[in-house]
């Protein structure tokens, strides 16, 4: 059996009529919880969810009624409308009311009252910030606009300053788990100074892993100075409660711990001045010492090279007298035997060929007698 085909058109028109003939689908009440809203003019656009779905929803006129937070549970009614164009289901709210606390600000709620009657939350705790911060850790996406921000913030007023990134997620399942793992990685790490925890803004639903007990508790016990920069200026997380310094963005909380390069620049040479004329004022108030050791340095130096240049004029008199031309000019001779020098009569031999050096000259001869002992004077 061949099947009937229908446009796209045909079915939506069809989805739209069963849903607008369908009489106990109008001006029916729903209960569910706020996950997230916006306006748009004198219109909100807000979603509502339980366990098992969510419900796009639009409330008209939102001037006439009590405005809820996000994660509180109310009760709306209205009557679903099908919109072919756009091809989605949306429920047209009439009226909300609260239906008492929403389970997700409820359980924030407890959370918060539990840690607060443990102390976590005390002033007596928190530390101060770091007189010198060379090295920021920062827990956040790696992917998000945060690390950006900060990375932005601190080039522009320190390109010295070192961020370290621990990559974390920071919503779904788990993402609690790696927020705690990470500020507890930092917490132990020698060379960071301070922490950035942060994330961008988000329903409350999407901060629920700032809420978690286990990184309130990770960074109650954490060792380094801490700044909560999560979701937006108005956004509260237990984190922020728990923390040694709350900034109402993550740009903000790099402000805050990086000092301007141009106010060091001016301090350090402002030192520099200083040392200066420190120097120039001892200078002054020594000079009259400075000129007495100089010149008595000056005076011990003369006489040591006065006294150099004796005593090389003694040793260059001796070594002239040493020299065996001033030997030769005194009347003495130089004998050798087969380039020998002869200095007893021990070394001679008859017929031995001998040279004999004067000082003007040399000759040779052969020996024909030899005698011991001195020659005999006449």
């Amino acid at each position: 059996m061949q099947s009937r085909v229908i446009t796209v058109s045909v079915l939506a028109n069809y989805l739209k009529n069963i849903i607008d003939a369908e009489a106990l689908l109008c001006n029916i009440d729903i209960i569910g919880e706020i996950a997230n809203w916006s306006y748009s003019g004198k219109n909100v656009f807000f979603t509502l969810k339980d366990e098992g779905a969510i419900l796009n929803c639009t409330l008209f006129g939102y001037e006439n009624f009590i405005i809820p937070k996000i994660g509180d549970k109310v009760i709306v009614t209205g009557t679903p409308k099908y919109y072919v164009k756009g091809g989605k289901l949306n429920f047209n709210v009439s009226n909300i009311k609260l239906f008492g606390e929403g389970e997700i600000y409820k359980r924030f709620l407890e959370l918060k009252n539990k840690l607060e009657k443990e102390g976590l939350f005390d002033i007596t705790h928190k530390k101060p910030m770091p007189e010198k911060i060379n090295r920021i850790g920062v827990v956040t996406s790696e992917t998000g606009a945060v690390i950006h921000d900060i990375l932005n913030v601190a080039s522009r007023r320190n390109s010295a300053q070192d961020i370290v990134l621990y990559p974390i997620k920071v919503q779904g399942i788990g993402a609690d788990i790696e927020i705690a793992k990470a500020v507890k990685y930092f917490s132990d790490y020698e060379n960071v100074d301070a922490i950035i925890v942060g994330r961008g803004g988000g329903s409350e639903e999407d901060l629920q892993n700032f809420n978690s007990e286990i990184v309130a508790r990770t960074i109650y016990d954490c060792k380094k100075f801490v700044v909560s920069a999560v979701g937006h200026e108005t956004d509260y997380t237990i984190c922020d409660y728990v923390a040694d310094l709350r900034a109402p963005t993550p740009s903000a909380a790099a402000e805050l711990l990086t000092k301007d390069g141009g106010e060091r620049k001016t301090q350090l040479l402002l030192y520099m001045k200083n040392i200066m004329d420190l120097v120039k004022h001892n200078v002054s108030l020594h000079s009259t010492e400075l000129s007495n050791i100089y010149f008595n340095l000056s005076k011990n130096i003369n006489n040591i090279v006065s006294k150099t240049e004796q005593n090389l004029e003694l040793i260059k008199i001796k070594l002239n007298k040493l020299d065996p031309q001033s030997i030769l000019n005194l009347g003495y001779a130089k004998v050798e035997i087969d380039n020998k020098n002869i200095d007893s009569i021990k070394k001679v031999n008859v017929n031995s060929n001998v040279q004999v050096y004067l000082k003007d000259g040399k000759f040779s001869g052969v020996i024909t007698e030899v005698k011991n002992g001195l020659r005999e004077k006449n």
